[in-house]
């Protein structure tokens, strides 16, 4: 479990408009930095990052939040992992780690990983003898000189604890270095893991080395594997790390694709010659957790490029449990004559590969094809063999919505009943998935927000015109009741359990400006604190229209003098969980027009003018009921002042804004 303490290490190690900067293009204004909104299409800058507050708003899509809701949106993650992320990024060492952890810290694993990494690429590049000049010669030999090297950090590991003793003198011990799968014991003694092999580093999202990929080079020798790549550790696993995805997760999300290989050679050639967007997966098969590591960057489109030979089609085979687990569209290119990546590019030329991956064909297609291709299906026995086959090879979709359509297609291919080729395919025995493929547990796709179901729930539509059409965005109009009336549309979301853009809408137009005016006064304070502190005793009198608001304007002002907006947003979502939402979409507080004070003043005032106004409703109401006599004297008497409190408010609103 993941401690309050942690989360709050976490959000103060990240620097929040680096972070968000990392995928928008942002400009200063004021305080906030404004960008085009990362989660829908727009021309015009509608999202903004305060990073005082640690708050991120889009005013476009009505989205917003903090860090944590950020990185969940971001990379598609839940609310734990989203932590957990950005501890890895900043080198943050969870309790939830150190309570499961048994041996070294995961740190020390990674900094003995790069330690590796450069010595391995030393050898490389400096060493001497026959085993660098061999390992020299292999990579020139597929076209990858010095400078290929150097980008992808190749190496040499010559073995005969040479690196043991390198990573001894550098201050790691025994047990950091046999827990990142560096060194082994034998005997009785430490000896490095990769021996006589030419390295591929695997990196993690920041380009941390976390693992290697160890080919043999030199004469074929009995026994030894062509391949050895590091075991999973606690820095490294296999079945959630893509080689090179560090390098192609910005080609993926600027061309909405991705492209999948199955070697580190023909990863670098694809780079080499364009191709950006191009990753493999590292010593198993293509997973589900690959996918969604992809889907993190928003791709609409897989292609899964494989040697074309059995083990490509068998890939190709294993890759259709995912259709229905995506909403990616998952594609199949098989290159000619055998060749894989590297070979095509080097005999054809990047040229020549685009026009292929441009007309690559859906996964399926590939499947069925390739399968059926070897029967001949005008003998019955033959159909019914080939049925046998194709199901055992659909039964992951056994129970997929997607199983009608691909039996259908069976069916007709195979001249067969359909129901009975269904029966076929839920009949089939399904392999094993791999522990990545099976569904976590407590995750959703969508993030789930919980709301303490306190006071009215309150969200915003999505705006009726576009934002790049929409004038006077960030300026400060009050037109109707000194709130903004476009504000109304772009309200942040109160990102409760359960969608609630309904609510607002059936709101009558004075409760809708109430929520707007209470939540531009919430932002004030947050932005604002000590500021704020000064208008106390007016927000103690208000009249709220969300008790939320009520109990996080409590716990802002409650704040010791001097406390920083981050921390006073703390403050709020300690008891409102939703506050970071509620708080991001304040819009006066950022505009150039007017000083700090006159909006803090513009901002109470509108506020309690809300209130009043509220305040004058429920006495009405409550004059309905009431006979004549001392309770209804002392309502029309209560109702009578504020009467006069709002012509005092309307007056000083409009000559503020007349200024």
């Amino acid at each position: 479990m993941i401690t309050d303490e942690d989360k709050e290490r976490v959000r103060q190690a990240t620097d929040f408009v680096q972070l968000v900067a990392e995928t928008v293009e942002l400009r200063q204004r004021g305080q906030e930095f404004w960008g085009c909104c990362p989660f829908h299409g727009e021309k015009s800058p509608s999202f903004k990052v305060n990073p005082a507050t640690g708050l991120w708003h889009c005013f476009g899509c009505g989205e917003g939040g903090d860090v944590f809701s950020y990185v969940q949106r971001r990379e598609n993650l839940d609310f734990p992992d989203a932590i957990r992320y950005l501890a890895d990024r900043a080198g943050i060492e969870l309790a939830e780690e150190r309570g499961a952890r048994r041996g070294p810290k995961r740190t020390r694993l990674i900094e003995a990983l790069g330690a590796a990494e450069d010595f391995y690429h030393t050898m490389l590049m400096r060493g001497k003898g026959s085993g660098p000049d061999e390992a020299r010669r292999y990579f020139a030999g597929r076209g990858f000189g010095s400078s290929v090297c150097r980008r992808w950090g190749l190496g040499f590991a010559p073995g005969y604890g040479s690196l043991v003793a390198h990573l001894r003198k550098q201050g790691f011990s025994s047990a950091e270095m046999i827990a990142a799968d560096l060194a082994q014991e034998r005997s009785g003694r430490l000896v490095d893991r990769f021996y006589d092999r030419v390295m591929f580093p695997i990196h993690d999202e920041q380009g941390r080395a976390i693992a290697f990929g160890g080919r043999v080079i030199g004469p074929k020798r009995d026994n030894v594997a062509k391949y050895v790549n590091t075991r999973d550790t606690a820095a490294f696993n296999k079945g959630k790390h893509l080689f090179a995805y560090d390098k192609a997760k910005e080609g993926m999300a600027a061309t909405g694709e991705a492209i999948v290989c199955e070697g580190y050679t023909d990863v670098i050639a694809m780079h080499e010659a364009g191709f950006t967007n191009t990753v493999a997966a590292l010593g198993t098969a293509f997973r589900l957790d690959h996918v969604r590591l992809m889907e993190r960057q928003r791709v609409s489109r897989i292609i899964c490029l494989f040697d074309g030979d059995a083990a490509g089609q068998r890939a190709a085979e294993r890759a259709i449990r995912y259709l229905d687990k995506t909403s990616a569209a998952l594609m199949c290119v098989v290159l000619p004559d055998g060749q894989d990546p590297m070979e095509f590019l080097a005999a054809h030329g990047a040229d020549a590969l685009r026009p292929i991956l441009a007309s690559a064909r859906p996964l399926m297609d590939f499947v069925f094809e390739k399968r059926l291709e070897g029967y001949d299906l005008s003998a019955p026995g033959r159909r019914v063999r080939a049925l046998e086959d194709m199901a055992r090879v659909l039964a992951p979709l056994k129970r997929s919505v997607l199983l009608h359509e691909y039996a259908t297609r069976l069916a007709d291919a195979l001249g067969m009943d359909v129901e009975e080729t269904k029966r076929a395919i839920r009949e089939a025995p399904v392999s094993e998935l791999d522990e990545s493929d099976a569904p976590r547990r407590g995750a959703s796709a969508t993030p789930r927000r919980e709301g303490r179901g306190t006071g009215r729930g309150v969200d915003s539509p999505r705006p009726s015109t576009p934002p790049e059409e929409r004038e006077g965005e960030g300026s400060i109009e009050v037109p109707n009741d000194y709130v903004p009336a476009e504000a109304y549309e772009d309200a942040p979301a109160a990102a409760g359990g359960v969608e609630r853009a309904d609510d607002l809408r059936a709101l009558s137009a004075d409760e809708r400006m109430q929520v707007v005016a209470e939540r531009e006064l919430l932002a004030a304070i947050a932005q604002r604190p000590d500021a704020m502190r000064a208008f106390g005793d007016r927000i103690a009198t208000l009249s709220w229209a969300d008790e939320r608001h009520e109990a996080m304007s409590w716990a802002m002002l409650s704040t010791p003098e001097g406390a920083t907006p981050a921390e006073v947003v703390a403050a709020a979502s300690a008891v409102v969980p939703e506050a970071p939402a509620i708080l991001s979409g304040g819009r006066v507080m950022g505009d150039e027009g007017l000083s700090d004070q006159k909006k803090l003043e513009l901002i109470v005032d509108t506020a309690e003018l809300s209130s009043c106004r509220r305040r004058v409703r429920a006495i009405r109401s409550r004059l309905r009921s009431l006979p004549p006599g001392g309770e209804s004297e002392a309502l029309f008497e209560e109702a009578a002042s504020l009467q006069r409190r709002m012509g005092e408010l309307s007056a000083r609103l409009s000559s503020a804004l007349s200024e």
